[in-house]
């Protein structure tokens, strides 16, 4: 009989953050009136609607502050996968008369991929770049892709698996000397490190509330005043007549207080994750054997800690580290129940018995030591019993000296 989830520990560890963040207190405080008393359309002309009307522009103003441009730069969405679309088909449907060359990465989320995809059969050519065993895309061959017909280029600022920062400012520089628009996802990146998207000549940038203790289903899509893109949805006037659809105000007045409370303490607090990133990261290459750490040592998210373990499955894994109470990932959250290693996983060229053991650990500000050292000891214990079950490992330490 499996033991009952969380029965080992009086608590529960969440180290899956990149996945989803929890709600903070403030946030949802903020929130509250627009859920009840404040329930106006912000369309009306009557006070009840006008009300509301000002609560999105202190939202639009809070994110506009937070990366040094306009609130008219900051366009709502539906979240990350919403905004990326926008974008690249967006940029694409406008600009098809100039070229339908689009360059991308290979490690890229799936919103951008997919994306790029469906925009294949409907006669773009796509590039998809190489990156390095770290994750980094290579800058000259970016620089050598380049053509007269490359209409965008979309690099992920963050990657939300390994969590490589990718060298988004060099290619900012790049395509000042360019044409093609450049978009970047920032996902991951955004409520986590400072984007200066005009100082790294950035036009499309997409973000997500869920990732930065926002709530679910609302993100937005920076856009460069330079820039014109379709309308994604039809109908209303709502976001200057680009997005049509009665506007979702308590979550935009809760991702512009996310916003806020995120940037106004974030050197403070992101030193404070990293440490223990750092702390894991050094007790997870010292005491586990058989380990591979993936992405960069230094110049990654704070929060994010990937390994790949051999002779044992990333699933099973997350699994059993879900029965000791502790929440993790194999990969994307996006991804969860595929057999095979994430796409990203294996652009790293990482061998696949060891690429199948891969789980993710994304910490917050919520996350302590006393958190990350019963995760270790439960991993040891968890790894212990597991490879004592797999032949490859046991026939390796027979003939071990």
């Amino acid at each position: 009989m499996l033991p009952e989830r969380g029965s080992h520990l009086s608590k529960h560890i969440y180290l899956d953050n990149a996945a989803t963040t929890r709600l903070s207190k403030e946030v949802c405080e903020e929130m509250l009136p627009y859920l009840t008393d404040h329930f106006g359309n912000p369309s009306s002309i009557y006070d009840l609607g006008a009300n509301n009307k000002s609560a999105l522009l202190h939202a639009r103003k809070q994110i506009a502050h937070t990366l040094s441009c306009e609130p008219q730069n900051i366009f709502f969405t539906s979240g990350g996968t919403e905004s990326d679309n926008w974008a690249l088909i967006g940029v694409a449907e406008q600009y098809k008369e100039k070229g339908k060359h689009i360059i991308t990465t290979k490690i890229e989320h799936h919103a951008v991929l997919n994306s790029c995809h469906y925009l294949e059969k409907r006669g773009y050519e796509i590039t998809y770049l190489n990156v390095d065993e770290q994750g980094y895309v290579d800058v000259e061959q970016l620089r050598q892709k380049l053509r007269n017909d490359t209409i965008l280029v979309s690099v992920m600022l963050a990657n939300n698996e390994i969590g490589t920062i990718q060298p988004i400012r060099q290619i900012g520089e790049i395509l000042q000397h360019h044409s093609a628009i450049f978009h970047t996802d920032a996902v991951q990146a955004y409520g986590h490190m400072e984007i200066p998207v005009k100082d790294w000549h950035i036009d499309l940038l997409s973000a997500s509330a869920h990732k930065f203790h926002g709530p679910k289903g609302i993100g937005f899509l920076y856009v460069n005043n330079n820039l014109k893109l379709p309308s994604f949805l039809h109908g209303g006037q709502q976001e200057q007549g680009l997005r049509a659809g009665t506007e979702n105000v308590p979550a935009i007045v809760g991702m512009g207080k996310a916003a806020e409370l995120a940037y106004e303490k974030l050197k403070e607090t992101q030193s404070q994750i990293a440490q223990l990133r750092d702390y894991m990261i050094y007790r997870l290459e010292n005491e586990i054997s058989f380990c591979h750490r993936n992405g960069p040592r230094v110049n990654r998210l704070a929060n994010n800690v990937n390994f790949s373990f051999e002779f044992v499955e990333g699933e099973a894994l997350v699994i059993l580290l879900d029965m000791e109470g502790i929440c993790a990932s194999a990969g994307s959250a996006c991804n969860a129940g595929q057999t095979t290693a994430s796409h990203v996983i294996q652009a790293l060229h990482i061998p696949d018995e060891l690429a199948r053991g891969t789980v993710r650990f994304t910490l917050s500000e919520d996350t302590t030591k006393e958190d990350i050292d019963d995760t270790v000891a439960a991993l040891k214990k968890i790894l212990e019993k597991n490879r004592a079950l797999n032949p490859r490992y046991q026939a390796m330490i027979k003939t071990a000296p």
